[in-house]
């Protein structure tokens, strides 16, 4: 049987000018996405790369970086901070096992998390500027913890509301010391978190109702400057 003329003429045309053209831009298309894929991590790289860098760059050098420079006023808040921490927590720790009242109890809670995570950055900031920071806290300090070691029910409460809010109401005001002259932006955002855990445990001990008149004029007396 002989093939009729309509089927001679499709086969010497091929496909029609439209369906080449489609064909062509799909494989340009398919062509580039590689291309795309390629350039697009190629930026993303070139990015992480240059974020690395920065922060490479701010933590390297004589230690300060490019975070300002480290005043003796500076080194001396990061040891406070820290001998803080080495005597408070011991003392909200005492505070769950030798209290009577449910409001010290809580305090003490508020002093372990506060200064739990002040000592955590007081460690980190200092590692970062060179900072020496000490392992135990003061003579001092160091007493006060033992008279609450020694203290249990009313006395204890007494004695912790009133020793904790008058070394609270001390350092507040040495933070916003500290916070007033720091160049250096690590200490100002050290001085930021204190601010915010020191008031909250102010806030806590006075809570409690034990705080006497004779603690707050101690403490005015103690931050009032001289004449």
């Amino acid at each position: 049987m002989r093939p009729n003329r309509s089927s001679r003429r499709v086969s010497r045309r091929g496909l029609p000018p439209r369906a080449v053209a489609t064909a062509v831009a799909a494989l340009l298309v398919l062509a580039a996405i590689p291309v795309l894929i390629s350039l697009q991590s190629g930026s993303s790289q070139a990015e992480e790369g240059h974020n690395s860098a920065a922060v490479n760059s701010q933590d390297s050098g004589s230690g300060t970086g490019n975070v300002g420079p480290v005043t003796d006023v500076d080194e001396d808040f990061l040891v406070k901070v820290r001998q803080a921490g080495l005597w408070e927590i011991p003392a909200g720790r005492l505070a769950q096992t030798n209290a009577s009242s449910e409001a010290v109890k809580r305090a003490g809670l508020h002093l372990i998390d506060g200064h739990s995570k002040l000592d955590q950055l007081v460690r980190e900031d200092a590692k970062i500027l060179g900072v020496k920071i000490p392992n135990e806290a003061t003579e001092e300090q160091q007493g006060w913890v033992k008279q609450l070691e020694q203290a249990h029910g009313e006395e204890f409460d007494r004695l912790f509301a009133n020793l904790l809010r008058s070394s609270h109401g001390k350092i507040f005001a040495t933070i916003g010391e500290v916070r007033a002259a720091t160049q250096n932006d690590l200490i100002r955002r050290h001085s930021r978190q204190a601010n915010q855990t020191v008031l909250d445990h102010l806030e806590v001990l006075e809570d409690t109702g034990l705080v006497e008149p004779e603690t707050f004029e101690e403490v005015e007396e103690a931050v009032t400057p001289s004449e």
